[in-house]
């Protein structure tokens, strides 16, 4: 079977809860998209709000104050919120790379400490993270503990907790229950929930885990939105592959390259209908895959993903990326930029959403955003610009 470039779309956006909100709680939904990119601390709620019908802040509060959700460095060594029954999974799956790219670095490395240094100092951090933590806290416990010197000891302690099982713990009083920058506090990932961040064959098992969700999630996919996905090793993927038999199948892609599956997921026809949508700042769909032309075309990626790596806010028009989006300076309105002329009836529907969603916002923080507004002071090529809301 041979898949369209546009069914491959519709197939994202179907797993995705993009071309129609479900209907469930936000557990529900948290699972079946995977994992939620969450380094901006209102990205997850935008990105359910998106996703799941009647959305309010509180209903992700909940399940984030209770740690159904959790917070944690996992897949592409970023922060990403995913349920709690996946995480031990996903960790364990991505241990060989968030091993080498921190306790291999060279700023982890200059402290004096090695890997066995943080194999070592690891019981004593989780004991300590019992009790969520401040990052100071834990920083003046390592560099004390481990007699780092001061200037050493910070990105020691950044390298040291991205790798270790820790969880970001939600703090009282802030927007979006984790607040940004140092203020941060964390804690000691459940028992339970803590892989052998020693033993291949547990990361060899999660990362067949993590292949048949992120298929489930996102697929169809290659090889190399699989090892992008996860920032794996594409011989782990396949490895992994292998070992899943016939619990994946094999269709071609629309230039002829192999994409894989898992049996009876949704796969919608190109002709259905995709709603406009405005998408949370690094929403997975935007990084998901190797080829990211399947939501976003090429020539506005660099509109979008800018040359620090930030992810800005999308407009996401007949299932494609056609433009950015931010709460205006006065907070009173959504201003939405256009990459290309859109229809009317687009422009109506992106309206009713901005309606929504500045709603939700203004609940919490309607500047939650506001710090990546120098782009916009920068220059956006937008074609067309309008107050939405």
């Amino acid at each position: 079977m041979t898949i369209s470039a546009l069914a491959l779309n519709r197939a994202t956006l179907a797993r995705q809860l993009l071309l129609e909100r479900s209907a469930g709680g936000v557990e529900d939904a948290v699972r079946r998209v995977v994992a939620l990119q969450a380094q901006q601390p209102a990205s997850p709620y935008v990105a359910l709000w998106n996703r799941v019908a009647g959305f309010g802040p509180d209903d992700l509060d909940a399940v984030v104050g209770g740690f159904r959700v959790v917070k944690s460095t996992l897949m592409r060594i970023t922060l990403h919120a995913v349920h709690v029954d996946d995480y031990r999974s996903f960790r364990a799956a991505v241990e060989p790379t968030v091993r080498g790219a921190r306790l291999r670095d060279p700023r982890f490395r200059a402290s004096g400490l090695t890997e066995a240094d943080a194999a070592a100092l690891l019981p004593e951090l989780l004991s300590l993270a019992e009790q969520p933590c401040g990052a100071a806290e834990l920083g003046e416990w390592l560099a004390g503990r481990a007699g780092v010197d001061g200037a050493l000891a910070r990105p020691a302690w950044r390298m040291l907790r991205q790798w270790a099982p820790l969880w970001h713990a939600p703090v009282a009083g802030v927007p979006w229950a984790f607040p940004a920058g140092g203020r941060q506090a964390f804690v000691a990932a459940d028992g339970r929930c803590r892989p052998d961040l020693g033993d291949p064959a547990e990361a060899a098992a999660g990362l067949r885990v993590l292949i048949r969700r992120y298929l489930a999630g996102f697929g169809p996919a290659s090889v190399a939105d699989m090892a992008q996905f996860g920032l794996v090793q594409k011989g782990r993927v396949r490895d992994a592959l292998r070992e899943l038999g016939s619990e994946v199948e094999e269709l071609a892609g629309p230039g002829g390259e192999v994409l894989y599956d898992v049996p009876g997921a949704p796969r919608p026809g190109a002709e259905v209908p995709a709603p406009p949508r405005l998408m949370a700042m690094w929403d997975s769909v935007l990084l998901a895959y190797a080829d990211r032309g399947r939501v976003l075309p090429p020539e506005y990626r660099k509109h979008v993903t800018r040359v620090n790596g930030d992810v800005l806010p999308t407009l996401l028009v007949d299932g494609y990326v056609a433009g950015v989006w931010r709460v205006t300076p006065d907070g009173e309105g959504i201003e939405a930029g256009a990459f290309r002329p859109l229809p009317e009836g687009a422009w109506e529907e992106l309206a009713g959403e901005a309606r929504g969603l500045l709603r939700m916002l203004g609940e919490r923080d309607v500047a939650a955003y506001r710090r990546y507004d120098h782009w916009w002071v920068k220059g956006v090529p937008v074609v067309e610009a309008r107050v939405l809301a």
